[in-house]
């Protein structure tokens, strides 16, 4: 057994063992990494116990836990810590990071929760099996109830230290304390009734759309044993607004850290794990680079603003560095302005990305391409995937719409505010470019090279024009111009778009009316009209109907996040960001609101 850290709860191997014996899934959360020998002690127990849960979820809260120097640091005293954590210890940045050790069919879920006990324990959805408590200055009445609103039936509770909790404030919470001389070890036995978990559906969905939402879709929901049928309209995956040649993967950064950037920065650090598990980089596929990304900022504004941002935040070097103009054209090999150097992000291949995903799969994936999905039909407890003549072209108890603007032909989800916006990138020959160390972007940006050719853009145009069209290619030359400050280029590049020697490609974004995407179960919005004043959670939803929809401009780290939040939604696992960022996900946002405002 491994040695405990002093101050934090004491167990062996046998009662975790005991603890979890019979279950699919199980949640620890403890507060405070310590050196990581509770951690590391319930893994060490995990990969011993061939009938452990096929999925453990460790939930850790601190506010400062180890950088990744730390970690490292810790693995040379801790030898059994994994490796896989080592390489993708997550940078020590606020909100959620979930890390995942595979063994076999089995997955242990590692989720640090980088924040205050106070504000972090409120915002968690998730059902806790098991407590590792500690003392801690922040615990009070409020926290103790917040235990009981989070323990699964049976939840058991240990804890080390001074925890400010007399014996009857534990029993109005719920807990039954098993000793008359100690208030743990305890365990969630509450006088009331525990509504019971919903029970999950058969583990059999229909992913419509192939692109980056719906590959990863489905590659999240193989991950936990899903059968899932794919319904693709074209013959291959990846052929609208993920079929461009390659596109970039950053975070968004801001001075008030608003919702796009906190979602966006759990979205880029999580997607580098999925990409991990999925093979992406794996060598053979040639899907891009993670060789980093410099973002320029446009006007003296901008500069102004992310200088302030970063003498606010002072994030690590790993996440993000704010370099002067010296600086970056130092690291660039040429003259620029000041702005965000991200050194984990870099550019990818979508399609490339997609067929990984896909790939991940298995036979756990039913391929349907080819087949347009042209209405939906609830059948008892399923639905029915149909035609344009009406045949049936998959059945299963859990539909996920992943196929952007065309989502809303479905009668289910014709109401969704969203629309669609034309993005043009230009393909420039990358000979005539200057040979970039890493991916450079402002108002826009220039990837690496796929066959001899950089993707320059994107346009952001309201029509719907299919075609190439010269006023689309002027403006993100336009844009390369900003970046690169070589006039006599840009013009010979001006020139050869007027001569229509430029390729290209067009496609089309699906936009949200807030600009964030949809994720999870779509509202009934008929059922609605009729509920009278609701809350988020108690708007009626379509059964078993979901979405993820929306991504914009970022569908390469929204995907692999979204589909993680539905899977655990999906499957009654911990979600992998706190409360207040799901509901500014969910689909049922806008209904709500127009719900409201008829009422007043």
């Amino acid at each position: 057994m491994t040695p405990t850290s002093p101050g934090f709860p004491q167990f062996n191997d046998a009662d975790l063992r005991q603890r979890w014996q019979g279950r699919v899934h199980f949640t620890v959360l403890q507060n405070g990494f310590g050196d990581g020998a509770q951690l590391l002690q319930a893994c060490s127990a995990w990969q011993a116990d061939a009938d452990a849960p096929a999925r453990l979820h460790y939930l850790i809260i601190d506010p400062q836990p180890p950088t990744r120097a730390q970690f490292a640091q810790l693995a040379q005293r801790q030898a059994a810590l994994p490796e896989q954590w080592q390489r993708c210890w997550p940078p020590q940045v606020p909100g959620y990071h979930r890390l995942f050790l595979t063994q076999g069919a089995k997955q242990l879920v590692l989720t640090l929760i980088n924040g205050d006990l106070a504000d972090s324990l409120p915002q968690l959805e998730a059902r806790i099996d098991l407590f590792l408590l500690r003392g801690d200055p922040a615990w009070n009445a409020a926290l103790l109830k917040w235990l009981g609103r989070l323990a699964a039936p049976q939840a058991g509770v240990l804890a080390q230290g001074e925890l400010p909790f007399a014996r009857r404030e534990w029993q109005q919470a719920g807990f039954v304390c098993a000793n008359e001389d100690e208030l743990t070890p305890a365990h969630f036995a509450p006088r009331w009734q525990v509504p019971a978990d919903e029970t999950p559906p058969e583990r059999s969905a229909i992913v419509i759309g192939a692109g980056l939402a719906g590959s990863a879709a489905c590659e999240s929901l193989a991950a936990r044993g899903w059968q899932v049928a794919l319904i693709e309209q074209h013959a291959q995956a990846a052929q609208e607004a993920s079929g461009n040649l390659a596109g970039i993967y950053m975070p968004a950064i801001s001075r008030d850290d608003n919702p796009t950037a906190r979602l966006t920065r759990a979205a880029f650090l999580f997607a580098q794990q999925v990409w991990a598990r999925s093979g992406v980089f794996d060598g053979v596929r040639q899907a891009g680079e993670a060789c980093g990304v410099l973002q320029v900022a446009r006007d003296a504004g901008q500069a102004d603003a992310f200088a302030q941002a970063a003498q606010h935040w002072r994030y690590p070097a790993d996440y993000a560095q704010w370099l002067s103009a010296d600086e970056a054209g130092e690291r660039l090999g040429r003259a620029t302005g000041s702005g965000w150097f991200f050194p984990t992000g870099g550019w990818l291949r979508p399609p490339v990305v997609c067929e990984a995903l896909l790939a991940a799969c298995g036979d756990r994936l039913q391929r349907h391409f080819g087949q347009a999905a042209t209405a939906l039909r609830r059948t008892g407890d399923a639905w029915q995937v149909c035609d344009a003549q009406g045949r049936v072209i998959a059945q299963a108890p859990v539909v996920i719409l992943a196929n952007g603007m065309h989502a809303t032909r479905f009668a289910q989800a014709a109401s969704l505010p969203m629309q669609s916006i034309r993005g043009q990138v230009s393909h420039v020959p990358a000979a005539v470019l200057p040979d970039l160390p890493f991916v450079l972007c402002g108002d826009g940006y220039l990837t690496g090279a796929v066959d001899g050719v950089v993707s320059v853009g994107a346009s952001y145009d309201q029509d719907a024009d299919p075609a190439l069209r010269l006023d689309s290619h002027r403006g993100n030359l336009d844009k390369l111009g900003q970046l690169l400050r070589q006039p006599a280029l840009v013009e010979k590049l001006m020139s050869a778009a007027d001569q229509s020697a430029l390729s290209g490609r067009v496609g089309f974004r699906c936009v949200s009316a807030d600009r964030l995407p949809l994720i999870g179960a779509l509202p009934d919005s008929a059922a609605l009209a009729d509920a009278g004043e609701v809350q988020l959670r108690d708007v009626p939803r379509q059964p078993q109907l979901h979405g993820l929809l929306a991504y914009a401009s970022r569908g390469l780290i929204w995907a692999p996040l979204a589909a993680e939040i539905l899977a655990c939604r999906l499957e009654g696992e911990p979600a992998p960001l706190g409360k207040d960022l799901l509901a500014l996900l969910d689909p049922a946002r806008f209904a709500l609101k127009a719900h409201r405002q008829g009422m007043g």
